[in-house]
């Protein structure tokens, strides 16, 4: 018995055993009784347990707490049987009652692992609880009443009581689990159609405390992404208190009181106060959780100090002392542990509903945000107030309280050191208060670079969403060079800021590194020389303990500062946002007193500029009566857009008063679709009434469109509408406002897009008859309609100049007879000769056009894309973007490192770690083993720790560098190669990618490149190395710890296996979940004028906050998965930490110098903080390095064919003479898709003005791309001047082709670089240019002349102005080739007129190539080509047929004079 109990393995057996004899208050009869009771539990658990696996109900749990408990168990079980063969070998050994006591227990220790793994019926797992609850509380206070006998406790019995506890909170989790089964099973009686609901309910919101605080409502979620690739629909919804919809209710309710308060003069900012009243309790929990934490880490080193202290002999030697030093540091760390992963989650949640009240309020604000205020802020802007600003605000709650507490850890840290060490370490405190003053310049650095940053890339975000929108325009005018190296400049200045905020960070991380040395240096002097406490490894390892507790803080100053200037820069910047000006809405409601009247302006004057005082429209005065028909009609720029946009609020109101009596629906001249299907698009969240949708349709000519869809009007339209022709566009928007059967139409020039015969149907079944009793108001260039309306305004320089019926403005005069005299003019000798007298209103039913003429099929007039959707069964154009499923391995890892070309400097950043960390190590140990010998001097002692302690700082200034450098490499290289990879792009990807799938790679995943991932890549790092250093001196001072060690690491690793593949797809779908929330922001910047109009505010909103919650969704539980991994691996690492401590307890006194307890223990009290840093920013990398798969995903794109060619380039000269030749020319879109073109072949020859016309969707525009080659040829050839284009570089060919596209583009910018991008013309050749297009007196009289602005989009100029710039282009570059796609379909007809005669006389030796809708812009031309279905029906000269009468052409004829015969019987 002598070994067992110096083992610790004597004390007690059954009660007839005990030496005490019967005495009930003896621990030993105590014991037995538990014996008893623990038999008797597991007879009963037995019978129950065979009967379970007779019935087939048990099961093994595979769960990792029943396992890890089983083990902990088992051991103690093969303890309790080893102890008993030990007695059995020993001579000395127990007598033979101890050895049955000691096998007893073994049984009763196997019972509970099988108690633990066997998952049976609900009589079993309830036996068990209660069974653990008791044994624990039982022996909880026998093992208490033994110590306070005997003041010591066996191994054997301290162990298994550990056990115990960890027994109890099972038995607490499966109690937690039955209460929750009962709440399932009441609701499997609800329907089954709400059960698919509840299976996405937050179990957030439903989770008690203990759940909460083990994060254990999250792991249904790990154990499903376990089994199986999790999806979106996988994802728990949020709890209430987390949605978007009570944050935005809570931050608008803050606002309004602010700006109630506000004073005129107030400086402050409301956005920040009203997040402060909302989220100031939440903000004072996550404080408690951050003190706690700080707290009981500052703890630390004072038990160092007693352990220490304990392991010499100071203090008698009690085990109760050595408990209570054991029990005391078992408590602290797990308060801290708990209170940390809360601080964590807490902020970050609550971080989380800031960020989106901040993203719901910025769109609330888009949503009523003025034209002034939309010019001040793009829409690249916008998006990213969102996609950076506001997402930083998630970041707020962590870093302010990181911020805060780290200094009250530094301070605790301090007074620690003061009851240590005394006065001594007064002198340290100088040094530490100089590196505290330098963190305040460093700050103001840090601010400038963050925000010239911020400002650089609002700059190249704004610049590149403008690039990404008007791609095509890009790439036809081949100024791809041009706009990417505009592109490339701003990320040199962005880059620029980058490179000097990452490399003064460097400076600041040796700063940091070398204050604890100084620090330590000169308190350890303090302490020597001033002998205000004894200098032993006591003093030297608790003064370096609460120093390692300061450089948390010290570390992570600096790193919060800088995050808090980078929120507060955000904080300004939607600050600034949220204050800018507001829509004034005019109340659309009926007035009863004045019934008669529809909408009306009186004495009203606008601006789109009020701050310049010129006002856009003056002196506007007129009425409308309820269902009345009026047209707005004038030349290009009069203000016929600005009229309607007058009435619908959207300008800005100088004087006069504008009411508008009923609800409004708008069709705007630049087609706005939203992205979805044709349903949506016509619905607007309108619920379908099939009668009312179908005659809608019908109405809007797109019944035959639509049932040519392979998936009709479930077809997906693209971005923009990318995928629908410019006639299908406007008809889809005209369509919409019919079904949403509004009081007012205001519809601005929505025929332009389409050709003759559709313009008079939508004319006449449309405007004239579905919308027969209502008000319509109508921009129209068509004076063909004009007879039949009840008034026309005619407007000249912002001004009404006419108003009055037809018959009443031909007998005025003056600029309406212009009007109609050019329009006479324009459709002269198209009369037949055997025409019978039509009437208008019946032109419809007299048209009898080609039968394969007929809208159809689904084809693209206005871009590259003229998709067909037939044969392509499952697919729609617009895919769901693109992810990575599954583990990757390191392959995104070095991905990075070789698209970086940074193998050496990853290499000898690991150097520089090793280096660092093993020159610390050195300074500990050196100090460890020199403080035991006293040949060494106390000055020695010192001087030589300061010298291995300040090399190091040399090390962590490489490693630092290093890092930044390489970090710098792959931003330079990776924004590189996306950029080269986007325009080299081909159309096809612009099509079928939306604009906010490419913005996001472009803002947040770079962003991500730029900051995140450098530093992460360096702290996974330090923190391995770290950990390595930590484990090996802890086991070189107690091996037994390595034991230990081995199994928490391979636990931590099973743990981490278990944790990522959930969180690898969480964190994938947050990046697919972001760019809908960008895309949605953009696609609404884009048409707010039209949302606004249909009041559909609300609905858009509506979708809006989804859109958030679903984003938010992915974030939380990203971050509650990592909590949950990280308590785990906490709990592991704290075994280590404990079982050291146990260890120096229990170890015989002097067994270990007190030097070498002190080290052992000042690195074990890292350890935990050590395992979670690593894991923390291990799972961060494994994150953010997903956004260098998403980036490399578009640095892959195939890229388009080369600009040149350097062996086969065309002569300078070419083309010389302008002959096209077209051999049987083939054209479809992607390869499994059906052709487009279908076999064409004709001569253009050279100098000739050839017109293609065609129905809407039969392959004009897909001619034009294929001449530019925006899509390569399936089969044939296209010859210019005897060159194969295909032959040739694809810059040397769009630069010799002129085009004026469909869709006129302008950019952000001045007049000059908008006609000139390249700088290749002089000011007289530009003005030369402008006077030809009709633009020179416009501009003359602006103040800045050629330098005048051009807003986004070209906003701030009407449609045809910018049609007539893109003329100016052309008129520059004087090419040989010219073509026009619809080029004055936004013009009036006298301009047109002009215009036509100006490319006449300026064009006349250039082959001219016109795709038109209005047939006398071709009719003049030498030569027709009439298109159908992507077959060349005629190409002939239009007199010879005209004279056949059954010709195509001549039908189109015939239909475009029916639609304009009422004009000219008027004339």
């Amino acid at each position: 018995m002598v070994i067992l109990s110096k083992f610790g393995y004597g004390a007690g057996g059954l009660f007839f055993f005990c030496e005490e004899g019967f005495d009930l208050g003896a621990p030993c009869i105590q014991r037995s009784g538990l014996d008893i009771l623990n038999l008797l539990i597991v007879f009963v658990f037995l019978i129950i347990l065979v009967l379970g696996f007779i019935s087939g109900q048990n099961r093994i749990d595979k769960k990792w707490i029943p396992l890890v408990g089983s083990f902990c168990c088992a051991v103690i079980s093969i303890a309790y049987v080893s102890n008993a063969v030990w007695g059995l070998v020993d001579k000395d050994g127990g007598d033979f009652g101890w050895l049955v006591v000691q096998f007893l227990r073994a049984v009763i220790w196997f019972a509970l692992v099988l108690s633990l793994i066997v998952k049976g019926g609900k009589s079993l797992q309830v036996l068990a609880s209660i069974w653990w609850i008791l044994f624990f509380l039982a022996i909880t206070a026998i093992n208490t009443s033994v110590l306070l006998k005997k003041d010591n406790l066996e191994i054997l019995e301290s162990v298994a009581w550990l056990v115990n506890f960890f027994l109890l909170i099972c038995a607490l989790r499966n109690i937690s689990h039955f209460v929750y089964s009962d709440i399932r099973l009441k609701r499997l009686s609800e329907p089954l159609l709400a059960e698919k609901s509840q299976e996405r309910l937050s179990r957030l919101g439903q989770a008690n405390l203990f759940s909460k605080l083990a994060f254990s409502w999250v792991t249904p979620l790990l154990s499903l992404g376990y089994s199986k690739p999790l999806v979106l629909d996988d994802i728990p919804y949020l709890a209430t208190d987390d949605q978007a919809i009570v944050a935005n209710q809570k931050f608008v309710q803050a606002w309004d009181s602010l700006l109630k308060e506000r004073d005129s003069n107030s400086t402050k900012n409301l956005v920040f106060w009203a997040i402060a009243r909302n989220y100031w309790r939440e903000m004072v929990f996550v404080g408690i959780c951050a003190f706690l934490r700080a707290a009981c880490l500052s703890l630390s080193p004072l038990l160092l100090y007693g352990f220490v202290n304990y392991s010499n002999g100071d203090t008698g030697n009690t085990t109760w002392e050595g408990v209570l030093l054991v029990g005391s540091l078992m408590i602290a760390k797990i308060v801290e542990s708990i209170s940390n992963r809360q601080f964590y989650f807490s902020s970050r949640r609550y971080g989380m509903r800031m960020r989106s009240a901040l993203m719901v309020a910025v769109y609330q604000k888009l949503l009523r945000l003025s034209s002034v205020g939309r010019r001040r802020h793009s829409t690249g802007e916008v998006v990213n107030y969102i996609a950076v600003d506001a997402y930083r605000m998630g970041e707020f709650p962590m870093w302010f309280h990181t911020a805060l507490f780290s200094v009250v850890q530094l301070f605790s840290a301090i007074g620690v050191l003061l009851g240590v060490v005394g006065i001594g370490v007064l002198p340290g405190l100088l040094p530490l208060f100089i590196c505290g003053i330098l963190n305040v310049p460093f700050a103001k650095i840090l601010q400038k670079c963050q925000m010239q940053f911020m400002s650089a890339q609002d700059q190249r975000l704004r610049s590149t969403s403008e690039i990404l929108n008007n791609m095509k325009i890009i790439k036809l005018q081949s100024w791809e060079e041009k706009f990417k190296k505009l592109i490339e400049s701003y990320r040199d200045n962005e880059f620029k800021w980058l490179s000097e905020s990452q490399l003064k960070k460097v400076y600041g991380t040796v700063l940091y590194w070398m204050s604890p040395t100084i620090v330590s240096s000169v308190v350890f002097i303090g302490c020597a020389f001033l002998k205000s406490a004894p200098f032993n490894a006591g003093t030297i390892f608790t003064i370096l303990s609460a120093l390692r507790v300061m450089s948390e803080p010290v570390r992570m100053i600096p790193e919060a500062l800088s995050m808090l200037i980078q929120i507060k820069v955000s904080f300004d910047r939607i600050n600034s946002f949220l204050l800018d000006d507001e829509l004034i809405r005019n109340e659309n409601a009926r007035k009863s007193g004045d019934s008669e009247i529809s909408a009306r302006i009186l004495n009203g004057d606008f601006s789109w500029d009020p701050e310049s005082g010129i006002p856009t429209l003056k002196d506007i005065n007129f009425e409308v009566k309820w269902g009345e028909k009026i047209a707005v009609c004038g030349p290009v720029g009069a203000g016929k857009s600005s009229l309607l946009c007058a009435l619908l609020g959207e300008i800005s109101k100088i004087s006069g008063t504008v009411d508008v009596m009923g609800s409004v629906a708008y069709v705007s001249q630049g087609a706005w679709i939203q992205s979805g299907t044709i349903r949506d698009n016509i619905l607007s969240g309108q619920p379908m009434v099939k009668t009312k949708y179908e005659e809608a349709i019908r109405v809007c000519a797109l019944d035959k469109d639509i049932d040519s869809f392979d998936y009709g009007d479930l077809t997906e339209i693209g971005q923009r509408g990318l995928n629908m022709s410019g006639g299908q566009k406007q008809r889809i928007q005209l369509c919409r406002a019919v079904y949403s059967d509004a009081d007012i139409y205001l519809l601005d020039d929505p025929f332009s897009a389409v050709d003759a015969h559709t313009a008079a149907i939508l004319f006449n079944d449309c405007v004239m008859a579905a919308l027969a009793k209502k008000t319509v108001i109508l921009v129209t260039h068509q004076v063909e309609f004009l007879p039949v309306v009840d008034n026309i305004l005619v407007m000249e320089c912002g001004k009404i100049t006419q108003s009055g019926n037809y018959k009443e403005l031909l007998m005025a005069g003056t600029a309406f007879e212009q009007l109609v005299n050019a329009h006479k003019n324009a459709i002269t000798g198209l009369e037949p000769s055997d025409r019978k007298p039509k009437t208008f209103e019946h032109v419809s039913g007299h048209i009898d056009g080609p039968k394969d003429s007929q809208p159809s099929h689904l084809i693209k007039e206005n871009s590259e894309a003229d998709i067909s959707m037939n044969g392509l069964p499952g697919v729609q154009l617009t895919e769901d973007e693109e992810k990575e499923i599954g583990d990757v391995g390191w392959k995104p890892f070095l991905d990075y490192i070789i698209i970086s070309k940074g193998t050496l400097f990853m290499c000898f950043t690991i150097l520089s770690q090793i280096g660092f960390v093993g020159l610390q190590a050195s300074a500990s140990i050196w100090l460890a083993f020199g403080v035991q010998v006293p040949k060494i001097s106390i000055v020695m002692l010192i001087g030589v720790y300061t010298a291995l302690s300040t090399l190091s700082s040399f090390f962590v200034y490489l490693r630092s560098l290093l890092s930044a450098i390489l970090g710098l490499r792959a931003s330079k290289a990776f924004f590189s190669g996306f950029t080269d990879s986007i325009f080299n792009a081909p159309m096809l990807f612009f099509d079928s990618t939306p604009v906010g799938r490419i913005l996001t790679r472009a803002s947040s995943d770079l962003s991500t490149i730029d900051f995140d991932i450098p530093f992460s890549f360096c702290f996974v790092l330090a923190a391995s190395i770290e950990l390595v250093t930590t484990i090996s001196i802890m086991a070189s001072v107690t091996w037994q710890v390595l034991i230990v060690g081995i199994i928490a690491t391979v636990s931590t690793k099973y743990l981490q296996g278990y944790y990522q593949p959930s969180a690898r797809e969480l964190m994938r779908i947050n990046g697919t979940t972001k760019a809908p929330v960008m895309s949605y922001a953009g696609e609404t910047a884009l048409g707010v004028a039209t949302i606004r109009a249909f009041n559909m505010e609300e609905r858009f909103f509506h979708n809006y906050l989804m859109l958030v919650d679903t984003d938010a969704s992915t974030f939380l539980y990203s971050n509650a998965t990592l909590e949950w991994l990280i308590l785990r691996t906490e709990a592991f690492q704290n075994m280590t930490l404990f079982t050291a401590a146990f260890l120096i307890v229990y170890l015989p006194t002097g067994y270990i110098p007190p030097g070498l307890v002190g080290l052992s223990l000042s690195y074990a009290l890292a350890l935990t903080s050590t395992q979670v840093f690593l894991i923390r920013w291990y799972c961060n990398l494994s994150n953010y390095i997903i956004s260098v798969e998403r980036i490399k995903q578009f640095m892959n794109i195939p890229p388009e064919p080369p600009a040149i060619i350097e062996n086969n380039r065309p002569p300078g000269s070419w083309p010389s003479k302008g002959e096209i030749k077209l051999q049987e020319l083939k054209i479809k879109y992607r390869p499994n898709s059906p052709l487009v073109l279908k076999g064409i072949t004709c001569t253009f020859k050279e100098g000739t003005r050839v017109g293609i016309v065609g129905r809407t969707g039969s392959g004009k525009t897909t001619l034009i791309t294929a001449l530019f080659r925006l899509v390569e040829p399936y089969s044939g050839k296209i010859l210019v001047d005897g060159i194969d284009i295909c032959s040739i570089g694809l810059r040397d060919l769009r630069m010799k082709l002129s085009v004026i596209p469909q869709e006129p583009t302008l950019f952000k910018g001045s007049i000059r670089t908008n006609l000139d991008p390249l700088g290749l013309y002089t000011d007289d050749d530009i003005w030369k240019a402008l006077e030809k297009c009709q633009l020179k007196d416009i501009i003359t009289s602006l103040p800045n002349l050629l330098d005048s602005s051009v807003s986004d989009e070209g906003d701030n100029w009407s449609a045809g102005q910018r049609q007539l710039f893109c003329l100016g282009r052309v008129l520059l570059r004087r090419n040989k080739i010219l073509i026009l796609d619809e080029a004055t379909a936004s013009i009036d007809s006298a301009t047109d007129a002009v215009l036509q005669k100006i490319i006449r006389e300026e064009f006349a030796s250039c082959t001219v190539i016109t795709v038109a809708h209005r047939v006398p812009t071709v009719i003049d031309s030498d030569m027709v080509m009439v298109l159908s279905f992507g077959k060349l029906l005629e190409y002939e000269e239009p007199a010879k047929l005209m004279e056949d009468t059954n010709s195509s052409f001549a039908k189109l004829v015939a239909e475009y004079w029916s639609s304009t015969s009422a004009g000219k019987d008027h004339l």
